[in-house]
């Protein structure tokens, strides 16, 4: 309304200040001049207060026209009929001028509402193109379509155990009254736009594929037929986008659900694989002592007793592997880092492991002055056995097993090599990972994975190279302990 009454006034104001300017010169003015003069009233009252100022603008100057520049002057009747077509022409020409720029002036709002909307909803595309969980990606969805197209709140609704449940909302969001009325079996039939509170409320169907979505609650709609022309269009972009959202996480958990059933697969066999030589070793050697008609000599009893203690410690290394991964896959996993001296990890490893190797000798080759490393000692302690125990596995009997260590790069390089068949190359990836099996008729198992892990969980990296003199060797890095702010 005040801008209507703005434009009235301006439309005025401009056909009295122009008469008044053209005065003076009425007697060299001709009449038609006069009237193509104030036209220029006429389209800066439209401008101004849009169609209705255009016409009181209108009538403005058809009184300054016909009172002072049509004889007689300073007075209403006009005697001439060529000065009566001139003020009908004039009233006929403005009004038609009034509603052009009106009709302009509505077609550019109308433009840039068009444009503005599809920005917004180019810049609501981009957004919804991220690759986010549902929750987020909603939350994304409510916080923009609020913000660019100006409404006190949106929200968005999903079907949560065949309820609808808000799963992000934004400004105001919906009531529990309101909820009730929009879930399955609700008596209340719900409107696609209703009145709440003296805003307008809209229920957006979301829909992909011919399958409902959501819904989305917009509170504030502005009565724009350039906003109300794009809701459906806005309402398949953002249905494209949750579906696809969801079908990502569908098989996301589809995968995760297969790769847990192969690891448990591999598990079982593994486990049942490596269980059952140590057990059988165990059982036959238990069987055989508790035997009374057995006449064993005092070597063979002890035989079978480190025969037993042997398998134990095999066995118990492998249930170690076994909780590790189990608290890998469980996220507790803690590394405890602290200064330790190389030797002793070495030494410590090599102690516990030696009762296994009876026929390999370890050969140690580390430098005396070696700096210490910041490790977990027992996770790094459990890598070395695990190498030593693939190296005592795959190197033939009587060969040694070599440990060494040397500075690389800034971090320290530890390996253990054997003289066994080697890995090729095709397969030193795979051999990291739990449970492969390999054309050459190997498997993997939990050993070298969780050295992989470990060590990198630690910063570092491990790899296999070819060692002079044939077999493998098992390299990785550790970080040096830092002492008085530099690396020792």
């Amino acid at each position: 309304m005040n801008r209507r009454l703005i434009g009235s006034a301006v439309g005025v104001f401009a056909s009295a200040g122009l008469g008044a300017a053209m005065l003076p010169l009425r007697s060299h003015l001709s009449i038609a001049t006069t009237g193509l003069v104030l036209v220029v009233p006429v389209v800066t009252g439209v401008v101004t207060g849009g169609f209705v100022a255009g016409l009181v603008s209108v009538a403005a100057g058809f009184l300054v026209y016909d009172f002072v520049f049509i004889p007689p002057y300073y007075t209403l009747p006009v005697r001439a009929a060529q000065n009566w077509v001139a003020l009908g022409v004039y009233a006929v020409v403005m009004v038609l001028v009034a509603r052009v720029v009106t009709g302009l002036g509505e077609a550019r709002v109308a433009s840039n509402a068009r444009s503005a909307n599809a920005r917004h909803l180019f810049e609501l595309s981009e957004l919804l193109l991220a690759d986010k969980p549902v929750p987020d990606l909603g939350q994304s969805i409510v916080q923009e379509v609020r913000e660019s197209f100006g409404l006190s709140g949106v929200a968005l609704l999903l079907s949560v155990d065949s309820r609808l449940e808000v799963v992000a909302s934004s400004g105001t969001s919906v009531g529990e009254a309101e909820l009730a009325q929009l879930r399955p079996g609700a008596r209340v039939p719900v409107p696609l736009s209703t009145q709440s509170s003296g805003e307008t409320v809209r229920l957006l169907a979301l829909s992909a594929s011919g399958r409902p979505v959501g819904l989305l609650v917009l509170r504030g709609v502005p009565n724009d037929r350039a906003l109300l022309e794009l809701l459906p269009t806005l309402a398949n972009h953002l249905a494209l986008a949750l579906e696809r959202a969801q079908l990502h996480e569908r098989a996301l958990h589809t995968e995760v659900l297969e790769e847990s059933d192969r690891l448990r697969r591999a598990l079982v066999g593994a486990v049942s694989h490596d269980l059952r030589t140590p057990l059988a070793t165990i059982k036959v050697a238990s069987s055989t002592l508790l035997n009374p008609t057995n006449t064993l000599s005092d070597t063979d009893t002890y035989e079978l007793h480190s025969l037993i203690d042997l398998q134990a410690d095999r066995l118990t290394r492998l249930v170690t592997n076994l909780l590790d991964m189990t608290r890998l896959e469980a996220g507790v996993l803690e590394i405890r880092k602290a200064p330790w001296p190389v030797l002793d990890l070495v030494a410590e490893a090599v102690a516990g492991i030696r009762p296994s190797l009876k026929e390999h000798q370890i050969e140690v080759l580390l430098p005396e002055q070696l700096p210490a490393v910041e490790v977990d000692h027992l996770l790094i302690g459990q890598v070395l056995t695990n190498l030593l125990d693939n190296a005592n596995r795959h190197g033939p009997p009587g060969t040694p097993i070599t440990v060494a260590g040397e500075l690389d790069n800034g971090d320290l390089a530890l390996s253990v090599a054997d003289k066994g068949s080697g890995v090729p190359p095709g397969e030193r990836e795979a051999v990291f990972e739990s449970f492969v099996r390999f054309d050459t008729g190997g498997r993997a198992g939990l050993g070298l994975s969780l050295a992989k892990t470990f060590v990198e969980a630690h910063g570092g990296r491990i790899w296999i190279e070819d060692p002079p003199g044939g077999g493998a060797r098992f390299v990785f890095t550790l970080p040096l302990a830092i002492t008085n702010g530099t690396k020792s």
